[in-house]
């Protein structure tokens, strides 16, 4: 039975399609912590009526990322997890924090990778004038938003999309993709073979 700690800064949607996910499909799993860097995180809510053992790693009570990072790992490694989970945590890393969990750490992030990593995804993409967008779950690495890819969405991108409206439709991809994903993981089903991922049983990668 694996073991998945989850990381959130606010309402913890993919949190929340990830627990249910887990339950639903019965995953030879178990979500044992949400942790959170914000005591407000609304997530923290949700996980509490499912059960799920909370924490609250606060960024601002620490003088510097790596002491951050260090009480946040502490607080991670209570719960011995096979599994990490970034899920709309919004603070970066740092290089020892990586590395920590290295090859056991995924992200979701609201973009086709690697094309436009870090923030303000969805403004870029409309300055751009792509006509497809999407999301990606990868593993996390030491390069921001560039670990291996285990699997992306495709969104097409409206002549008339807001960033709110490409926003809402790429996360809705998100809540599809980010679950499958771990799914993947915790079945053993993942490998990465020069840097790229394969899904052990040949199931497609790409949700369009």
């Amino acid at each position: 039975m694996k073991r998945i700690v989850i990381l959130i800064s606010g309402r913890g949607s993919n949190m929340e399609a990830i627990v249910r996910s887990c339950a639903q499909e019965r995953w030879p799993a178990r979500i044992v912590a949400v942790i959170a860097n914000r005591a407000q995180a609304a997530g923290l809510q949700f996980a509490r009526a499912q059960g799920i053992s909370t924490a609250v790693v606060d960024h601002r009570a620490h003088v510097s990322r790596e002491a951050f990072d260090q009480a946040l790992a502490e607080a991670i490694d209570a719960h011995a997890p096979d599994l990490l989970l970034l899920a709309g945590f919004m603070r970066i890393l740092g290089p020892a924090f990586v590395r920590r969990y290295e090859g056991r750490m995924l992200n979701v992030h609201p973009s086709l990778l690697p094309a436009f990593p870090g923030l303000h995804t969805h403004r870029r993409v409309l300055e751009a004038g792509c006509k497809l967008s999407g999301a990606t779950v990868h593993f996390v690495t030491g390069d921001l938003d560039l670990g291996p890819i285990v699997m992306q969405s495709v969104v097409v991108v409206k002549a008339d999309d807001s960033e709110e409206t490409l926003a809402a439709r790429v996360l809705a991809s998100e809540h599809l993709i980010y679950p499958r994903s771990v799914s993947w993981f915790v079945r053993g089903l993942l490998r990465i073979e020069g840097g790229v991922v394969r899904q052990a049983e040949g199931a497609t990668q790409l949700l369009i």
